[in-house]
């Protein structure tokens, strides 16, 4: 087991009242934020769209089984403290992601790309991956298999609902992955500090995460959050930079 306190800076103050809206504008298009930032439907009653099938749709798979066709390297338990080997970049609607053929996601089906490894890696990259989908137009599908069935699931399908999907990642000023620290991991749970650069400097926030079906999956909180409030730090001192 790994853990680490947290070390944040709360934002505050009129700087923070006079530039949340750009830092919240801009995170859209990495992590779905739902709040009066963005555009919200109204008058509008979606019915609840069934849900699809799906390798990680099922029952959870007992022990360390994985769906069908999932192959990754799980052999490094160890926390990274610098950035991964053979990671690459693909772009998930605004926004590009890490990605890597030993770690995940290794698949790819139906616009849902999964299969990540169980390790801290695998843990790292499942939290740049899966939040980031969670702002596209398929999330229902994201929703679905990669979230962790539970209330919070519940509350954030009600209120993702809500928001239109052209509204997601529609920003003037659009935040980009900087760098990355793993709060803790214990091998079942796993906690990853994601760092953004936007244009006024550094935001962070944090997704916690369950190996839930054979594969990392989002863990919202009771209230439907992906992640925690998005926070201003002076510095990425203390974070794994991607360096890119």
């Amino acid at each position: 087991m790994f853990t680490r306190s947290r070390r944040r800076a709360e934002p505050s103050g009129p700087y923070w009242r006079q530039r949340g809206w750009q830092l919240s504008a801009g995170f859209v298009a990495v992590v779905f934020v739902l709040g009066g930032t963005i555009a919200l439907t109204s008058g509008e009653d979606r019915p609840r769209e069934p849900a699809p099938g799906g390798p990680l749709a099922g029952p959870d798979v007992t022990g360390d089984s994985r769906p069908q066709g999932c192959r990754t390297d799980d052999g490094d338990d160890a926390v990274p403290t610098t950035p991964p080997q053979g990671v690459e970049w693909r772009t998930i609607g605004a926004v590009r992601v890490p990605v890597s053929s030993a770690a995940g996601p290794t698949r790819t089906d139906g616009g849902i790309r999964w299969c990540f490894a169980h390790t801290p890696v695998g843990a790292v990259l499942a939290a740049h991956v899966i939040p980031s989908q969670l702002s596209e137009p398929g999330w229902r599908k994201v929703l679905d298999q990669q979230v962790v069935a539970g209330p919070g699931r519940d509350r954030f399908e009600f209120q993702r609902g809500l928001v239109r999907d052209s509204s997601a990642g529609r920003s003037d000023a659009v935040a980009t992955y900087a760098g990355f620290s793993v709060a803790s991991y214990e091998g079942s749970d796993a906690t990853v500090d994601l760092l953004m650069r936007t244009g006024s400097g550094y935001a962070t926030t944090s997704i916690d995460l369950r190996w839930s079906g054979g594969d990392w999956k989002v863990r919202p909180s009771d209230g439907g959050d992906p992640h925690t409030p998005v926070s201003v730090v002076q510095n990425p001192r203390g974070y794994v930079l991607w360096g890119r």
